[in-house]
């Protein structure tokens, strides 16, 4: 008979014996079945109770072992720890529980504690081994003990570590109370200092101009932060592999290839990176696939970090850092700093292809304003540089042309004042205006004028200083609108300058160019130039000017037309110092001997 039904039968039997007349018997068994009741009553409360309060009471005993005890699973991860592992680590429990307890060993003996928890997991008996903790800026070596147990309302079976402390180091100081502290700012500093260097080279000239930027930010993270580095961009919804960095001190060319040629596509890394939009981090690889196939085990991979390439309203691609067994693992501050390295290296790129579009629509508005090359001029010798400047606003605002026409030939120079999306337009009307207009005009200053009043009518807003001449023979006819005088080197080095003068073009209705006639001596050279080379300044804020200008023509005597402009050029080179902010146009005209 259960208890159950005892006591079922009890109660019965006192209902009964109270039903009955009193009696000092039936009184007396009435109290004995009532007492007795109660007492089984109290004994199942105290069986039901006692398990709850001996959980409760192992609990609090293992919360408050004087030694570090941890709770972890087949695979490694933490369950449970005590506040003596907490005080140990230097981490609270919400930190630590979660996390691969690989992780807190050394990286160099991570391979040795796997290999033991594998056998006290098949072992009946504790295994003890010497290892060393490395966390919050300090190394314990400690006497690991492993222990295969388990636990009530856990379907697998689970290690108790009991890790006794042998030695205390700090990694790099000796300092107990600071080196902490002054680890974790170091590190910071050096995360800083590399995301500066970044920006820098992100904002680099030749990072703008040329698609370089993406391969030297994969060159710096692996230099400094990771052993691999991949890149992948995606075109036209797909990832695309970009960049693929391996160890350089190891030979693993065949694997950098193999990396290379795998599809991005085929990553379930890359696609959940796509797929979420932010970063993810794997302190402790337990996923070989990630990367597809088995590249991560042939590189022999620790831990990796993928973050997004991106801007604020777009997804350019992936970039994926990979840190080989034998160094410490990526960390959480690591995954927040290639974010932020994601979104610059986004942005770059970005400013990347917006500047190549500039640029490559400067070069076809260029086309429409400068000749391909100079044509023959019987009896003439001609040569001419053009220098693009390297400020978005010196993008085909300065123009030249030499062309036939009948009974002789023709050139014209000039340069728009003021900077726009319309200057290239005018800058051409100009120019093909009179080349059009030369084979009616005979003189070039009629041309000019014609031109000046399209252009007037046309209310762009801009005007433009130019300089045309038709020669015939050894005769030049020069008009000048608002253009600088040209120069007249002779044979023997002297040099001197034509009146030059009159009114810009497209500044007032009607407005007549300033025209003078030159005869050109064997030997002498005409020389043209644009306001972006007396105009300009050094560094010191000296201007270029005509005087100097005259200094270096004084030193070309009797040399070609070619061997002048490149005396020019090196010259303003010199004196600005590599520092060619606006377009410069030089034309030289020589009559041959």
């Amino acid at each position: 008979m259960s208890v159950t039904e005892l006591e079922q039968r009890l109660a019965e039997f006192a209902d009964r014996v109270a039903a009955l007349p009193p009696r000092e018997e039936l009184a007396a068994a009435e109290e004995l079945v009532r007492d007795a009741l109660a007492e089984l009553g109290r004994t199942r409360k105290r069986r039901d109770g006692g398990p709850q309060r001996e959980q409760k009471l192992l609990r609090q005993i293992f919360r408050t072992l004087p030694v570090p005890v941890i709770v972890m699973d087949p695979g490694g991860t933490v369950r449970r720890i005590n506040n003596e592992t907490s005080r140990l680590l230097g981490s609270p429990a919400g930190y630590l529980i979660g996390r691969g307890f690989p992780l807190l060993i050394e990286s160099s003996r991570r391979a040795a504690f796997r290999t033991q928890l594998s056998t006290a997991l098949r072992s009946e008996e504790s295994i003890t081994f010497e290892t060393r903790l490395n966390h919050q800026g300090r190394t314990h070596t400690v006497r690991l003990v492993l222990s295969r147990l388990r636990m009530p309302g856990e379907p697998q079976e689970m290690v108790a570590a009991v890790a006794l402390p042998t030695e205390v180091q700090l990694t790099e100081h000796k300092d107990r109370t600071e080196a902490p502290d002054e680890a974790l700012f170091l590190a910071a500093a050096r995360r800083h200092e590399l995301l500066s260097r970044l920006t820098r080279l992100l904002l680099d000239e030749e990072s703008l101009r040329e698609p370089v930027a993406l391969i030297r930010a994969a060159r710096l993270l692996a230099a400094e932060t990771a052993d691999w580095v991949i890149a992948d961009m995606v075109r036209d919804g797909v990832p695309h592999r970009a960049a693929v960095i391996a160890p350089s001190t190891e030979p693993v060319a065949r694997l950098q290839r193999a990396v290379e040629a795998h599809p991005p596509a085929d990553a379930p890394l890359v696609g959940h990176v796509l797929a979420t939009q932010s970063g993810i981090i794997h302190e402790m690889l337990s996923d070989e696939g990630l990367l597809g196939d088995d590249l991560l085990p042939q590189m022999r991979a620790g831990s990796l970090l993928s973050v997004p390439i991106r801007t604020d309203d777009e997804i350019n691609g992936v970039l994926t850092l990979v840190r080989l067994r034998d160094r410490p693992p990526f960390g959480l501050a690591d995954l927040g700093l290639l974010e932020e390295i994601g979104g610059h290296l986004g942005l770059a790129l970005r400013a990347q292809r917006s500047f190549q579009r500039s640029s490559n629509a400067a070069d076809a508005l260029r086309s429409g304003v400068l000749p391909r090359t100079l044509p023959d001029v019987q009896g003439f010798e001609t040569a001419a540089i053009y220098h693009p400047g390297s400020g978005l606003r010196a993008i085909g605002g300065e123009f030249y042309d030499v062309f036939p026409m009948k009974g002789g030939w023709g050139f014209v120079i000039g340069s728009a004042a003021g900077r726009g999306d319309e200057a290239p337009s005018v800058t051409s009307l100009v120019r093909n205006g009179v080349r059009v207009l030369s084979a009616w005009e005979r003189d070039p200053g009629e041309a000019l004028r014609k031109v000046n009043d399209a252009l007037v009518a046309q209310h762009t807003g801009l005007f433009v200083m130019a300089a045309a001449g038709f020669v015939r023979g050894r005769k030049v006819r020069l008009a000048s609108a608002g253009h600088h005088p040209a120069a007249l080197l002779q044979p023997d080095g002297g040099v001197r300058f034509t009146d030059g003068g009159g009114v810009p073009l497209g500044f007032e209705e009607g407005a007549e160019p300033a025209t003078e006639e030159l005869t050109l001596a064997a030997g002498e050279t005409l020389v043209l130039y644009s306001d972006g080379l007396v105009g300009s300044r050094s560094a010191d804020g000296a201007g270029y000017g005509e005087d100097r200008l005259t200094e270096v023509l004084a030193r070309c005597a009797s040399q070609p037309p070619s061997a002048v402009v490149k005396a020019i050029e090196e010259d303003h080179r010199a004196f600005s110092g590599d520092r060619i902010i606006d377009e410069i146009t030089v034309l030289a005209l020589r009559r041959a001997r």
